[in-house]
């Protein structure tokens, strides 16, 4: 008999303040549209499918919070397909008026913890990684709830092609360091810092977000890592 492990569980708030009724509309008619529908578990999902035109490459972000940085990248980036994850029902709304408001096609959503979405990708799916600002997860006890692990870490390395980008930022010190920690500790990945200004500097196609305005934890930290 071998052991099963724990099935993995979302920990943080589903919805905030009630929704005002077109968003809750598009959550009832748009989302349905746009949802990445998962394959059976062991399965392989057909990306390229999920789009009317044919991409050149296929960006992820992850915790996509309002969505003003995934808008963004889209707008600028159109031949580019875009998966944003983000379980918090305020955030997906705010989200998909954004791309009801901008006429976007190049994006498609899930709503729900992002591990199966990685699961479901095929090797060297992705061009492109963000993680900005996801919950620093403080308290020690809670520090196995934090995105960024060795296994994650593992999981990324798999997607990404050579030469594709792992971008994260945080406000959050430790944060930081545990995440530099993490990442820098699986070899298939280079942190492309040369001094201080390199991870200081939020860079000029990193567009800032109302969280990161808000500097709730301090100056925020820009990471990038290339795929070896």
């Amino acid at each position: 008999m071998t052991d099963t492990p724990p099935p993995r569980r979302f920990h943080g708030r589903r919805q905030g303040r009630r929704l005002r009724p077109h968003r809750a509309g598009l959550m009832e008619t748009l989302l349905p549209r746009l949802r990445v529908p998962l394959p059976e578990p062991g399965g392989t999902l057909d990306w390229r499918s999920l789009f009317a035109f044919r991409p050149e490459a296929l960006w992820l972000e992850i915790g996509f919070g309002a969505g003003e940085h995934l808008l963004w990248q889209a707008r600028a980036h159109p031949q580019t397909a875009f998966i944003g994850c983000e379980p918090f029902i305020n955030g997906m709304a705010a989200l998909l008026a954004g791309i009801e408001s901008d006429g976007l096609g190049n994006i498609r959503v899930h709503g729900d913890d992002a591990l199966p979405l990685l699961d479901a990708l095929p090797d060297g799916a992705l061009d492109r990684v963000f993680l900005l600002f996801p919950d620093p997860w403080p308290k020690a006890r809670h520090h196995a709830r934090r995105f960024i692990q060795p296994e994650s870490v593992a999981t990324l390395a798999r997607l990404l092609k050579p030469g594709a980008q792992l971008r994260v930022a945080s406000d959050d010190a430790p944060l930081v360091d545990w995440m530099l920690f993490t990442i820098r500790g699986n070899p298939a990945f280079h942190w492309t810092a040369r001094g201080p200004e390199d991870w200081r500097a939020r860079p000029a196609d990193w567009p800032e977000t109302r969280y990161e305005a808000k500097r709730l934890h301090g100056p925020p930290a820009f990471l990038t890592f290339v795929r070896r």
